[in-house]
């Protein structure tokens, strides 16, 4: 779950993160209305999930209530064009209307997860307000990284560290060490995939704030966190998304194609591993679907309607390797699913495989239900039985 910067920052005011002043609005009259009573000169931001905002006109500056009218209602005119992030553009629901900073120097702080490490990576370089791949491009010397051990977690000194090392100026160096901690705790405390702040501004007058937020969350870590369910109501989902989550998927774990086969797979790796398999059998996949851990028969009889309901399906490919997920739940969950769901019914090819996989197949069968032994075999299969 990506976050809108609004409420990015509103984690960062929670974690003690410097933010600068700002309001949240829907239309150009609440802009003029928060500008009115508030004094100050103001900076107003179009909320999307897209970059480039700058570059596409989506951030003008206001000093009055009339400029802040006029400015909100020309960036709500139109969507965020397309661009490499999204070739659909982006709507633009709502504005942030932010206080200007006095601008002396922007940074870049962010933390994220380094998968071949298995471990956070905390990465700060001078080179802030820029996209942070074209900072690696070049400038790739200006990154400090750190490798945080969590059975130890964050100190001080790795801030210290990262600040001589990235040569921020002496402005950022007292400042940063318990910015970077707020953002390490953060990261834990909502479940992050990334936490990052491009730029970290330092003033005119020694103050430094987060002047952007972006913060992604892990789907499986939302149930934590149950206010992000009326948090992600705001969020330009698109209509696979939408479907998603009204599954009780991750947004991100269903995809729909043009193909005949749906497929079922708990992770996105296998889940990507049976669509290759079933274009290998001379195929064509109807859907991505990652079911994630603990497939119970609610679940899989949603994922189940989810496909049949919203592709071109003929045959269905469930394909679960066992290990939080047990073979024999998944087994009863299938059966269930297949008992209750009053959608239509297509032809079921499934294996399971790892954690109580015997004790899974007996109730398949049991259920008239023959499960095949690989990948390959089930793929084929179901490419055979949709044609």
């Amino acid at each position: 779950m990506n976050l809108m910067e609004y409420q990015g920052k509103e984690l960062f005011k929670r974690a003690g993160i410097p933010v600068p002043r700002s309001g949240h609005a829907v239309d150009a009259h609440q802009v003029a209305d928060y500008i009115e009573k508030t004094v100050g000169e103001w900076v107003v931001k179009a909320q999307v999930l897209m970059g480039g905002r700058g570059k596409a006109g989506k951030i003008k500056f206001a000093n009055t209530a009339d400029e802040g009218r006029s400015v909100a209602t020309d960036i709500l005119a139109t969507p965020m064009p397309p661009n490499r992030q999204n070739p659909k553009g982006e709507p633009i629901n709502s504005l942030l209307v932010e206080e200007k900073l006095p601008i002396a120097k922007e940074a870049y702080c962010a933390i994220t997860i380094d998968r071949t490490a298995k471990k956070p990576v905390i990465m700060v370089s001078r080179f802030g307000g820029m996209d942070i791949e074209e900072v690696a491009e070049k400038h790739p010397d200006s990154i400090a990284k750190f490798y945080v051990d969590t059975a130890i977690g964050y100190s001080p000194f790795i801030g210290r560290e990262l600040a001589f090392e990235s040569e921020l100026d002496a402005g950022y160096r007292k400042q940063l060490p318990s910015i970077v901690g707020a953002l390490y705790d953060l990261f834990f405390r909502y479940g992050a995939k990334l936490v990052e702040i491009n730029p970290l501004v330092l003033t005119t007058d020694g103050k430094v704030y987060a002047s952007d937020a972006k913060v992604e969350l892990d789907d499986d870590a939302l149930f934590r966190n149950p206010e992000f369910a009326e948090w992600q109501k705001h969020l330009p989902l698109d209509e696979d998304e939408q479907l998603a989550s009204k599954a009780g998927l991750g947004i991100r774990n269903f995809r729909r194609f043009d193909g005949n086969v749906g497929t079922m797979a708990n992770g996105a790796g296998l889940a990507m591993a049976t669509m290759d398999a079933v274009t290998n059998a001379g195929g064509k996949i109807a859907n991505f679907l990652d079911v994630g851990g603990g497939a119970n028969a609610e679940r899989v009889r949603n994922c189940y309607e989810l496909v049949v309901n919203n592709t071109g399906a003929k045959a269905f490919f469930i394909n679960i390797f066992g290990g939080i997920t047990r073979g024999d739940e998944v087994a009863k969950g299938i059966v269930q699913a297949m008992e209750e769901t009053s959608s239509r019914k297509i032809p079921l090819v499934i294996r399971l495989t790892g954690t109580n996989e015997e004790e899974g197949r007996r109730i398949l069968a049991k259920a008239g239900m023959t499960p095949v032994e690989t990948m390959d075999e089930g793929a084929k299969r179901a490419v055979e039985l949709a044609k």
